[in-house]
């Protein structure tokens, strides 16, 4: 721009000299968090709160402080999987999440409203002022790892929400079908455009334990991960079965009850990952 005074916090032109860490929010003054992961996909309903919620669990497990952001405001799973039923509260400070059985905290619209099945009939723009609020206006504390729930697709909401947040990396979630190519091909180029790293993928659904032998089914077929991910330079990649025990849990808001160890590639990964500043 040629009357430009390269002060980017006060301009809202877009220019090849615009520091990109310049959208980046401040947290919250008493909000201390270490590392922030997206779990993301090119399209709805293939189980990123679920996946989310697994992470997280195994994050908190594993004896780290876990938060999670459920920014899928249209739709959020969040208080539903854990079990959240008390509304946030706040004071001049700020707001305070809630802490789910095992002492996540988590925030989420459904946690702001008297009743959570009132639809959300808002615009893009109102929808990412509330998502960057709940990281600027809402006390933390001291977080390891804050997971965010991110709304499906590729448009102006998660978009804003990449430049509004410092998201450190991003674990993209497919189903088993002919469009996981398409869904893996956006979420890599949104993250591309964003600059943010890529830590793996996760395909819900993928498999099935028979009851009688044991061993993997793959009703669907089975996702070629090694081909995935030398195509998109995906560096870890894991699967989901179809559980339906997983599936009563989160309907029970008992998901820290489940057994095992799920998505055990993708938290190491996510253990190991390097971090952004602007926290």
């Amino acid at each position: 721009m040629p009357d430009c005074n390269h002060d980017c916090s006060n301009c809202a032109e877009s220019c090849a000299e615009r520091d990109p860490a310049s959208f980046i929010a401040k947290p919250h003054p008493y909000s201390h968090v270490k590392k922030m992961i997206a779990v993301v996909s090119g399209k709805g309903g293939v189980g990123k709160s679920l996946t989310t919620s697994i992470l997280a669990v195994n994050a908190n497990r594993d004896g780290k402080k876990v938060a999670i952001i459920d920014a899928d405001v249209t739709g959020p799973s969040i208080p539903t999987i854990f079990g959240l039923k008390e509304l946030v509260t706040g004071s001049e400070d700020g707001m305070y999440p809630i802490k789910t059985k095992t002492g996540i905290e988590a925030m989420s619209l459904n946690l702001l409203t008297d009743d959570p099945a009132d639809p959300v009939i808002w615009r893009g723009p109102v929808v990412s002022g509330l998502i960057k609020q709940f990281w600027t206006d809402t006390i933390y504390g001291d977080i390891d790892e804050l997971y965010v729930d991110m709304p499906p697709g590729t448009g102006d909401v998660p978009l804003t929400v990449f430049q509004s947040l410092p998201i450190d990396g991003i674990v993209i979630v497919t189903s088993p079908s002919d469009l996981v190519s398409l869904i893996v091909e956006k979420a890599l180029r949104m993250a591309k455009m964003m600059n943010v790293p890529i830590i793996g993928l996760v395909t819900n659904m993928a498999y099935m334990d028979c009851p009688h032998c044991h061993e993997k089914l793959y009703p669907f077929g089975k996702v070629e991960h090694e081909e995935l991910a030398e195509k998109y330079g995906i560096p870890v990649t894991d699967e989901l079965p179809i559980d339906p025990k997983l599936g009563k849990l989160c309907d029970e808001g008992l998901i820290e009850s489940y057994d095992g160890r799920y998505l055990d590639a993708i938290s190491q990964a996510i253990g190991t990952c390097p971090v952004k500043g602007n926290k």
